[in-house]
């Protein structure tokens, strides 16, 4: 009974700040407190008149699927061969790759600020920003791959190869489809990681923001906080539904595998 109850306390802390947004989203007031006033969508309206807060968005949605993009073929290189060959310092290696996921972001944007500006002597870009948000969602990638192609019957693919097939087209017609859920919510859990993060982007965008950079600079002018408490709500929304689908073909993929789902995204 009492876990029952700490669970349920932590949960209420965790998500209450969220429940939060949608309520003083459609709340008509500027002032970001209680009682609240009437209800309105005007904050919902001003969302699409503002042309900047549009090239935010349009920029964070080119980076995150570049992000997704290179991440997942990334991934699917390293959770391919952890799973099927061994090879000299294969654990250090591959330990070394998933760093990114324990060390503290401030830490990775400032050392690749660093990198960047004063080593490369680069320009910040929306380039340098696709750049480190891959570094940081390659990790990710590779742990849910690298489930897929462990639980994937490699008898199979010697059977392809058995009746004639080359290792490459043995790989595109057996192996893809076999971890393609997979391959879906590598490339959703990347695109929704690159979308929401704020500190790496905050060091190395240029001139053109990202979304959370902008949505930062927002916070600065209290007038525009409902504004941004609605695009906060848009935000958790989409947030919740591509979770959804990569649990779902998460899910999917070990049921084609034949195994129990012992947890996952949600």
């Amino acid at each position: 009974m009492s876990l029952r109850v700490y669970a349920i306390a932590y949960l209420i802390f965790l998500y209450l700040p969220i429940f939060l947004l949608p309520l003083f989203a459609f709340n008509d007031s500027t002032i970001i407190a209680f009682p609240l006033d009437s209800l309105t969508f005007r904050w919902f309206y001003e969302l699409w008149e503002t042309p900047a807060l549009h090239a935010a968005v349009q920029n964070s949605i080119f980076i995150a699927v570049l992000t997704a993009i290179f991440s997942t073929l990334l991934g699917i290189c390293a959770a391919r061969a952890a799973a099927k060959y061994e090879f000299p310092l294969k654990r250090p290696i591959m330990g070394l790759i998933m760093v990114p996921l324990v060390l503290p972001e401030i830490i990775v944007g400032v050392s690749l600020l660093v990198v960047v500006v004063q080593l490369l002597e680069w320009q910040l870009s929306t380039w340098t920003v696709v750049g480190a948000h891959v570094l940081i969602c390659t990790p990710f990638s590779i742990a849910i791959l690298n489930g897929a192609f462990q639980n994937m019957d490699t008898s199979l693919e010697e059977a392809a190869q058995d009746l004639g097939e080359t290792p490459f087209s043995t790989f595109r017609l057996v192996t893809l489809p076999l971890v393609m859920p997979g391959i879906i919510s590598s490339l959703l859990i990347s695109f929704t990681i690159s979308l929401d993060e704020f500190i790496i982007a905050f060091f190395l965008t240029g001139a053109d923001p990202t979304m959370p950079v902008y949505i930062w600079g927002l916070l600065r002018f209290p007038q525009k906080l409902p504004a941004v408490m609605a695009l906060g709500t848009i935000l958790v929304l989409l947030s919740i539904i591509l979770l959804t689908i990569a649990e779902y073909y998460r899910r999917r993929g070990l049921a084609r595998a034949g195994l129990k789902d012992k947890g996952g995204f949600l």
